[in-house]
Protein backbone atom coordinates (compact mmCIF):
# COMPACT_ATOMS: atom_id res chain seq x y z
CA UNK A 1 0.00 0.00 0.00
CA UNK A 2 1.69 3.90 -1.50
CA UNK A 3 0.14 5.37 1.46
CA UNK A 4 2.26 8.47 0.70
CA UNK A 5 1.14 9.03 -2.61
CA UNK A 6 -2.51 8.03 -1.52
CA UNK A 7 -2.53 11.02 0.99
CA UNK A 8 -1.45 13.44 -1.66
CA UNK A 9 -4.60 12.69 -2.80
CA UNK A 10 -6.53 13.29 0.15
CA UNK A 11 -5.64 16.73 0.40
CA UNK A 12 -6.81 18.74 3.53
CA UNK A 13 -9.02 21.62 2.67
CA UNK A 14 -8.28 23.64 5.82
CA UNK A 15 -5.22 26.47 5.81
CA UNK A 16 -4.48 26.10 9.75
CA UNK A 17 -1.51 27.61 11.43
CA UNK A 18 1.85 25.66 11.91
CA UNK A 19 1.12 26.05 15.69
CA UNK A 20 -2.51 26.37 17.28
CA UNK A 21 -2.90 28.12 20.82
CA UNK A 22 -2.73 25.44 23.25
CA UNK A 23 -0.37 22.96 21.45
CA UNK A 24 2.51 22.24 22.79
CA UNK A 25 4.75 23.84 20.61
CA UNK A 26 8.16 21.49 20.13
CA UNK A 27 6.40 18.95 18.49
CA UNK A 28 5.51 18.93 14.38
CA UNK A 29 2.61 20.77 12.86
CA UNK A 30 3.51 20.70 9.95
CA UNK A 31 2.45 18.70 7.05
CA UNK A 32 5.69 18.81 5.12
CA UNK A 33 7.60 17.39 7.61
CA UNK A 34 5.57 14.01 8.42
CA UNK A 35 8.04 11.38 7.87
CA UNK A 36 7.47 8.93 4.96
CA UNK A 37 5.64 5.93 6.12
CA UNK A 38 3.89 2.33 4.91
CA UNK A 39 0.83 1.49 6.85
CA UNK A 40 0.94 -2.54 7.17
CA UNK A 41 -2.73 -3.58 5.07
CA UNK A 42 -5.54 -4.87 7.50
CA UNK A 43 -6.04 -7.17 4.63
CA UNK A 44 -2.88 -9.09 4.60
CA UNK A 45 -2.20 -11.87 6.87
CA UNK A 46 0.77 -12.36 9.13
CA UNK A 47 2.26 -15.27 6.50
CA UNK A 48 1.40 -12.43 3.42
CA UNK A 49 -1.25 -13.67 2.06
CA UNK A 50 -4.39 -11.80 1.17
CA UNK A 51 -7.72 -11.79 2.96
CA UNK A 52 -10.03 -12.30 -0.09
CA UNK A 53 -13.32 -12.41 1.46
CA UNK A 54 -15.47 -12.13 4.58
CA UNK A 55 -15.25 -15.27 5.97
CA UNK A 56 -11.56 -15.07 5.99
CA UNK A 57 -11.44 -11.78 8.25
CA UNK A 58 -13.57 -13.16 10.57
CA UNK A 59 -12.17 -16.16 10.98
CA UNK A 60 -8.41 -15.43 10.26
CA UNK A 61 -7.41 -11.96 10.19
CA UNK A 62 -9.65 -9.73 12.56
CA UNK A 63 -8.41 -12.20 15.63
CA UNK A 64 -4.46 -11.63 14.41
CA UNK A 65 -5.17 -7.91 14.25
CA UNK A 66 -7.04 -8.04 17.60
CA UNK A 67 -4.28 -10.25 19.60
CA UNK A 68 -1.74 -7.66 17.97
CA UNK A 69 -2.93 -4.72 18.99
CA UNK A 70 -3.01 -6.31 22.84
CA UNK A 71 0.51 -7.38 22.89
CA UNK A 72 1.51 -4.41 21.46
CA UNK A 73 -0.43 -1.42 22.52
CA UNK A 74 -3.41 -2.01 25.32
CA UNK A 75 -2.42 -4.89 26.79
CA UNK A 76 -4.63 -8.01 27.18
CA UNK A 77 -7.58 -7.74 29.76
CA UNK A 78 -9.10 -10.22 32.14
CA UNK A 79 -12.04 -12.02 31.05
CA UNK A 80 -15.67 -11.65 31.93
CA UNK A 81 -16.39 -12.17 35.74
CA UNK A 82 -18.59 -14.99 36.51
CA UNK A 83 -20.65 -12.33 38.20
CA UNK A 84 -20.97 -8.58 38.74
CA UNK A 85 -23.71 -7.38 41.51
CA UNK A 86 -25.64 -4.68 40.44
CA UNK A 87 -27.95 -2.80 42.77
CA UNK A 88 -30.21 0.26 41.81
CA UNK A 89 -29.94 2.54 44.61
CA UNK A 90 -31.62 5.43 43.76
CA UNK A 91 -34.35 6.85 40.92
CA UNK A 92 -36.74 9.51 40.38
CA UNK A 93 -37.95 12.60 38.39
CA UNK A 94 -35.38 14.71 36.51
CA UNK A 95 -35.11 17.65 33.60
CA UNK A 96 -38.41 18.70 35.39
CA UNK A 97 -40.26 15.78 34.54
CA UNK A 98 -39.05 15.41 30.85
CA UNK A 99 -36.67 12.31 31.96
CA UNK A 100 -36.38 9.98 34.51
CA UNK A 101 -33.21 9.52 36.48
CA UNK A 102 -31.59 5.93 37.99
CA UNK A 103 -28.51 5.85 39.55
CA UNK A 104 -26.84 1.92 39.84
CA UNK A 105 -23.98 0.73 42.10
CA UNK A 106 -21.76 -2.21 40.30
CA UNK A 107 -20.02 -4.54 42.18
CA UNK A 108 -16.83 -6.52 40.62
CA UNK A 109 -17.07 -8.47 44.11
CA UNK A 110 -19.77 -8.72 46.62
CA UNK A 111 -18.09 -7.47 49.56
CA UNK A 112 -15.46 -4.35 49.17
CA UNK A 113 -13.30 -3.18 46.01
CA UNK A 114 -14.72 -0.55 44.01
CA UNK A 115 -17.69 0.17 43.14
CA UNK A 116 -19.20 1.57 39.90
CA UNK A 117 -21.61 4.38 40.56
CA UNK A 118 -23.51 4.42 37.24
CA UNK A 119 -25.96 7.01 35.97
CA UNK A 120 -29.06 6.55 33.52
CA UNK A 121 -31.13 9.57 32.48
CA UNK A 122 -33.98 8.30 30.03
CA UNK A 123 -36.49 9.40 28.01
CA UNK A 124 -40.09 10.10 30.41
CA UNK A 125 -41.95 8.70 27.98
CA UNK A 126 -41.65 6.36 25.58
CA UNK A 127 -42.80 3.10 23.75
CA UNK A 128 -40.22 0.96 24.95
CA UNK A 129 -36.80 -0.06 25.62
CA UNK A 130 -34.48 3.19 24.41
CA UNK A 131 -31.77 3.00 22.48
CA UNK A 132 -28.83 4.51 24.25
CA UNK A 133 -25.24 6.12 24.28
CA UNK A 134 -22.67 4.93 27.47
CA UNK A 135 -19.84 6.94 28.17
CA UNK A 136 -16.91 7.34 30.72
CA UNK A 137 -16.68 10.71 32.25
CA UNK A 138 -14.16 12.88 33.51
CA UNK A 139 -14.89 14.47 36.91
CA UNK A 140 -17.61 12.43 38.14
CA UNK A 141 -21.48 11.78 37.49
CA UNK A 142 -22.50 15.18 39.75
CA UNK A 143 -20.89 16.93 36.52
CA UNK A 144 -22.99 15.44 33.82
CA UNK A 145 -25.86 17.83 35.03
CA UNK A 146 -27.65 20.52 37.56
CA UNK A 147 -29.32 17.61 39.54
CA UNK A 148 -28.79 17.74 42.92
CA UNK A 149 -30.03 14.20 43.42
CA UNK A 150 -26.52 12.94 42.21
CA UNK A 151 -23.85 12.80 45.03
CA UNK A 152 -20.65 14.42 44.54
CA UNK A 153 -18.02 11.51 43.83
CA UNK A 154 -15.64 11.03 46.84
CA UNK A 155 -12.77 9.65 44.33
CA UNK A 156 -9.78 11.18 43.51
CA UNK A 157 -10.48 13.36 40.73
CA UNK A 158 -7.66 15.09 38.79
CA UNK A 159 -9.03 18.48 39.71
CA UNK A 160 -10.11 19.80 43.07
CA UNK A 161 -8.77 20.68 46.26
CA UNK A 162 -6.21 17.77 47.46
CA UNK A 163 -7.85 15.99 44.10
CA UNK A 164 -11.12 16.12 46.03
CA UNK A 165 -14.37 17.08 44.09
CA UNK A 166 -16.68 19.40 45.67
CA UNK A 167 -19.96 20.70 44.98
CA UNK A 168 -19.15 23.78 43.30
CA UNK A 169 -18.28 21.32 40.70
CA UNK A 170 -21.48 20.25 40.31
CA UNK A 171 -23.42 20.77 36.30
CA UNK A 172 -19.53 22.01 35.25
CA UNK A 173 -19.27 19.19 32.23
CA UNK A 174 -22.94 19.63 31.52
CA UNK A 175 -22.02 21.58 27.84
CA UNK A 176 -19.94 17.98 27.00
CA UNK A 177 -23.08 15.99 27.76
CA UNK A 178 -26.27 17.52 26.59
CA UNK A 179 -28.40 15.93 28.59
CA UNK A 180 -31.59 17.42 27.68
CA UNK A 181 -31.29 17.25 24.02
CA UNK A 182 -30.43 13.27 24.26
CA UNK A 183 -33.48 12.47 25.95
CA UNK A 184 -35.32 15.01 23.57
CA UNK A 185 -33.95 12.92 20.91
CA UNK A 186 -35.48 9.48 22.22
CA UNK A 187 -32.13 8.40 23.73
CA UNK A 188 -30.81 7.56 27.10
CA UNK A 189 -27.83 8.59 28.23
CA UNK A 190 -25.70 6.54 30.31
CA UNK A 191 -22.72 7.49 32.35
CA UNK A 192 -19.95 6.75 35.36
CA UNK A 193 -16.96 8.15 36.20
CA UNK A 194 -13.55 6.57 35.16
CA UNK A 195 -12.15 6.94 38.21
CA UNK A 196 -14.36 4.54 39.48
CA UNK A 197 -12.62 1.89 37.55
CA UNK A 198 -9.04 3.29 37.94
CA UNK A 199 -7.89 6.60 38.83
CA UNK A 200 -6.17 8.31 36.26
CA UNK A 201 -2.43 8.10 37.78
CA UNK A 202 0.79 6.66 37.97
CA UNK A 203 1.20 4.65 41.27
CA UNK A 204 2.36 1.17 39.69
CA UNK A 205 -1.77 0.04 39.09
CA UNK A 206 -1.99 -0.06 42.67
CA UNK A 207 -5.22 1.41 42.89
CA UNK A 208 -8.41 0.77 40.71
CA UNK A 209 -9.41 -2.43 39.62
CA UNK A 210 -6.37 -3.74 38.55
CA UNK A 211 -5.64 -5.67 42.31
CA UNK A 212 -8.17 -7.48 41.98
CA UNK A 213 -6.78 -8.98 38.55
CA UNK A 214 -2.95 -9.75 39.58
CA UNK A 215 -1.82 -13.26 40.04
CA UNK A 216 -0.17 -14.45 42.56
CA UNK A 217 3.13 -13.36 43.38
CA UNK A 218 2.61 -10.59 40.90
CA UNK A 219 3.42 -6.83 41.53
CA UNK A 220 1.85 -5.07 38.56
CA UNK A 221 0.45 -6.24 35.14
CA UNK A 222 2.76 -7.98 32.77
CA UNK A 223 4.07 -6.01 29.72
CA UNK A 224 1.07 -7.57 27.53
CA UNK A 225 -1.41 -6.91 29.40
CA UNK A 226 -4.35 -4.04 30.49
CA UNK A 227 -3.12 -0.40 31.39
CA UNK A 228 -5.92 2.31 32.07
CA UNK A 229 -7.46 2.49 28.92
CA UNK A 230 -8.02 -0.85 28.49
CA UNK A 231 -9.17 -1.02 32.27
CA UNK A 232 -11.47 1.67 31.55
CA UNK A 233 -12.42 -0.53 28.44
CA UNK A 234 -13.22 -3.09 30.01
CA UNK A 235 -15.24 -1.32 32.86
CA UNK A 236 -17.68 -0.03 30.12
CA UNK A 237 -18.32 -3.84 28.91
CA UNK A 238 -19.36 -4.71 32.54
CA UNK A 239 -21.56 -1.94 32.40
CA UNK A 240 -23.51 -2.93 29.73
CA UNK A 241 -23.48 -6.59 30.73
CA UNK A 242 -26.05 -4.86 33.17
CA UNK A 243 -27.68 -2.92 30.87
CA UNK A 244 -28.28 -6.41 28.99
CA UNK A 245 -30.46 -6.82 32.50
CA UNK A 246 -32.14 -3.52 32.08
CA UNK A 247 -35.78 -3.91 30.30
CA UNK A 248 -36.06 0.45 30.01
CA UNK A 249 -32.22 -0.35 27.52
CA UNK A 250 -32.36 -1.67 24.00
CA UNK A 251 -29.46 -3.71 24.46
CA UNK A 252 -29.30 -4.13 21.03
CA UNK A 253 -28.74 0.00 20.42
CA UNK A 254 -26.01 0.86 22.86
CA UNK A 255 -23.42 3.01 21.27
CA UNK A 256 -20.28 3.52 22.99
CA UNK A 257 -19.06 7.29 23.06
CA UNK A 258 -15.46 8.82 24.61
CA UNK A 259 -13.89 11.93 24.21
CA UNK A 260 -9.93 12.45 24.28
CA UNK A 261 -8.60 10.00 26.51
CA UNK A 262 -12.07 8.30 27.26
CA UNK A 263 -12.18 8.25 22.61
CA UNK A 264 -9.25 6.19 22.83
CA UNK A 265 -11.03 3.98 25.20
CA UNK A 266 -14.35 3.92 23.32
CA UNK A 267 -12.44 2.54 20.59
CA UNK A 268 -10.87 -0.16 22.24
CA UNK A 269 -14.04 -1.12 24.02
CA UNK A 270 -15.13 -1.08 20.71
CA UNK A 271 -13.18 -3.36 19.17
CA UNK A 272 -12.66 -5.81 22.17
CA UNK A 273 -16.68 -5.72 22.61
CA UNK A 274 -18.72 -6.22 19.11
CA UNK A 275 -21.93 -5.70 21.66
CA UNK A 276 -21.78 -2.05 21.22
CA UNK A 277 -23.67 -1.35 17.97
CA UNK A 278 -22.03 1.90 17.33
CA UNK A 279 -18.67 3.53 18.23
CA UNK A 280 -17.72 7.24 18.54
CA UNK A 281 -14.19 8.80 18.98
CA UNK A 282 -14.62 12.51 20.33
CA UNK A 283 -11.02 14.06 19.42
CA UNK A 284 -9.28 11.19 20.25
CA UNK A 285 -5.77 11.32 18.43
CA UNK A 286 -2.41 9.53 19.36
CA UNK A 287 -3.68 6.32 20.32
CA UNK A 288 -6.70 6.67 19.61
CA UNK A 289 -8.09 7.31 16.03
CA UNK A 290 -4.81 9.26 14.74
CA UNK A 291 -2.82 7.40 13.09
CA UNK A 292 0.77 7.16 15.19
CA UNK A 293 3.27 7.27 11.81
CA UNK A 294 2.15 10.20 11.23
CA UNK A 295 3.96 11.55 13.93
CA UNK A 296 1.97 15.10 13.98
CA UNK A 297 1.12 16.26 16.97
CA UNK A 298 1.18 14.26 19.94
CA UNK A 299 3.26 11.41 19.25
CA UNK A 300 3.80 7.94 21.34
CA UNK A 301 6.98 8.89 23.03
CA UNK A 302 5.49 11.73 23.98
CA UNK A 303 1.93 9.62 25.20
CA UNK A 304 4.33 7.03 26.75
CA UNK A 305 6.12 9.28 28.58
CA UNK A 306 3.52 11.69 29.98
CA UNK A 307 0.88 8.94 31.05
CA UNK A 308 3.02 5.79 31.42
CA UNK A 309 -0.02 3.71 33.07
CA UNK A 310 -2.40 4.16 29.69
CA UNK A 311 -1.23 1.36 27.10
CA UNK A 312 0.85 -1.80 28.48
CA UNK A 313 4.29 -1.44 28.30
CA UNK A 314 5.36 -3.63 25.13
CA UNK A 315 3.95 0.09 23.78
CA UNK A 316 7.11 1.64 25.06
CA UNK A 317 9.10 -0.47 22.47
CA UNK A 318 7.47 1.99 19.77
CA UNK A 319 8.79 5.28 20.94
CA UNK A 320 10.20 7.20 18.26
CA UNK A 321 9.71 3.42 16.41
CA UNK A 322 6.34 3.96 15.30
CA UNK A 323 7.49 2.02 11.69
CA UNK A 324 8.21 -0.73 13.88
CA UNK A 325 4.26 -1.24 14.99
CA UNK A 326 3.07 -4.54 13.59
CA UNK A 327 -0.30 -2.25 13.21
CA UNK A 328 -2.02 1.61 12.94
CA UNK A 329 -4.39 2.82 14.18
CA UNK A 330 -6.56 2.24 10.72
CA UNK A 331 -6.65 -1.32 11.99
CA UNK A 332 -8.32 -0.28 15.48
CA UNK A 333 -11.19 1.10 13.26
CA UNK A 334 -11.40 -1.94 11.33
CA UNK A 335 -11.93 -3.96 13.94
CA UNK A 336 -15.43 -2.68 14.45
CA UNK A 337 -16.33 -3.94 11.01
CA UNK A 338 -19.28 -3.59 9.83
CA UNK A 339 -19.87 -1.81 12.53
CA UNK A 340 -21.29 1.68 12.13
CA UNK A 341 -17.90 4.08 13.58
CA UNK A 342 -18.09 7.64 13.83
CA UNK A 343 -14.20 9.81 14.07
CA UNK A 344 -14.47 13.38 14.80
CA UNK A 345 -12.00 16.21 15.13
CA UNK A 346 -11.95 19.87 16.35
CA UNK A 347 -10.01 22.64 14.27
CA UNK A 348 -8.00 23.72 16.61
CA UNK A 349 -7.28 20.79 18.16
CA UNK A 350 -4.02 20.45 15.70
CA UNK A 351 -2.15 18.42 19.15
CA UNK A 352 -4.74 15.22 17.91
CA UNK A 353 -4.22 15.22 14.71
CA UNK A 354 -7.45 15.71 12.70
CA UNK A 355 -5.84 14.64 9.27
CA UNK A 356 -4.56 11.80 11.03
CA UNK A 357 -7.92 11.19 12.34
CA UNK A 358 -9.47 11.15 9.12
CA UNK A 359 -7.02 8.80 7.49
CA UNK A 360 -7.54 6.42 10.21
CA UNK A 361 -11.12 6.12 8.68
CA UNK A 362 -10.23 6.67 5.08
CA UNK A 363 -7.53 3.35 5.54
CA UNK A 364 -10.22 1.09 7.50
CA UNK A 365 -12.35 1.48 4.31
CA UNK A 366 -11.42 -1.83 2.32
CA UNK A 367 -12.70 -3.56 5.37
CA UNK A 368 -15.85 -2.31 5.59
CA UNK A 369 -15.72 -2.78 1.64
CA UNK A 370 -14.69 -6.79 2.10
CA UNK A 371 -18.09 -7.01 4.15
CA UNK A 372 -20.31 -5.17 2.01
CA UNK A 373 -21.03 -2.72 4.76
CA UNK A 374 -20.28 0.80 2.65
CA UNK A 375 -17.45 3.16 3.64
CA UNK A 376 -17.11 6.65 4.49
CA UNK A 377 -18.59 8.45 1.96
CA UNK A 378 -15.65 10.47 1.21
CA UNK A 379 -12.72 10.78 -0.83
CA UNK A 380 -10.83 13.64 0.55
CA UNK A 381 -11.24 15.40 4.46
CA UNK A 382 -14.08 17.38 4.58
CA UNK A 383 -13.98 21.25 5.04
CA UNK A 384 -14.88 22.51 8.64
CA UNK A 385 -18.18 21.97 9.51
CA UNK A 386 -19.61 19.48 6.56
CA UNK A 387 -19.50 16.19 7.97
CA UNK A 388 -19.67 13.12 5.83
CA UNK A 389 -21.47 10.30 6.70
CA UNK A 390 -21.92 6.71 5.67
CA UNK A 391 -20.81 3.33 7.34
CA UNK A 392 -18.28 5.22 8.58
CA UNK A 393 -18.37 9.08 9.71
CA UNK A 394 -16.24 11.85 10.45
CA UNK A 395 -16.41 15.64 10.63
CA UNK A 396 -13.79 18.59 11.83
CA UNK A 397 -15.81 21.07 13.31
CA UNK A 398 -15.19 25.00 14.08
CA UNK A 399 -13.56 24.64 17.37
CA UNK A 400 -10.84 23.33 20.38
CA UNK A 401 -10.87 20.19 21.98
CA UNK A 402 -14.39 19.73 23.63
CA UNK A 403 -17.30 17.96 22.93
CA UNK A 404 -19.79 20.74 21.76
CA UNK A 405 -23.92 20.02 20.94
CA UNK A 406 -22.53 20.31 17.42
CA UNK A 407 -20.63 17.04 18.03
CA UNK A 408 -24.08 15.37 19.71
CA UNK A 409 -26.38 16.75 16.59
CA UNK A 410 -24.07 15.04 14.31
CA UNK A 411 -23.93 11.19 16.39
CA UNK A 412 -27.60 11.72 17.36
CA UNK A 413 -28.04 11.89 13.56
CA UNK A 414 -25.45 9.16 12.69
CA UNK A 415 -27.70 6.50 15.06
CA UNK A 416 -30.96 7.64 13.95
CA UNK A 417 -29.48 6.72 10.61
CA UNK A 418 -28.34 3.11 11.50
CA UNK A 419 -31.31 2.83 13.77
CA UNK A 420 -33.52 3.20 10.96
CA UNK A 421 -35.20 5.92 13.52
Amino acid sequence: MNTRLRIVTLTLLLSLASTASGQPKEFNYDESKVPKFNLPDPLKLSNGDSVKDAAAWRSERRPQVLELFREHVYGRSPKKPRRVFAEVVESGQALEGRATRKQVDIRLQRDGGPVLHVLIYSPAKSNGPTPAFLGLNFNGNHTVSNDPAVPVTKNWVRRGKNNRASADSRGTSASRWQVDRIVKRGYSLVTLYYGDIDPDFDDGFKNGIHPLYLKKGQAKPAADEWGSIAAWAWGLSRVLDYLHTDESIDQTKVAVIGHSRLGKTSLWAGAEDPRFAIVISNNSGCGGAALSRRRFGETVKRINTSFPHWFCDNFNKYNDNENELPVDQHMLVALMAPRPVYIASAEQDRWADPRGEFLSAKFAEPVYRLLNAGGLGAEQMPAVDKPVADRLGYHIRTGKHDVTAYDWDRYLDFADKHYGR
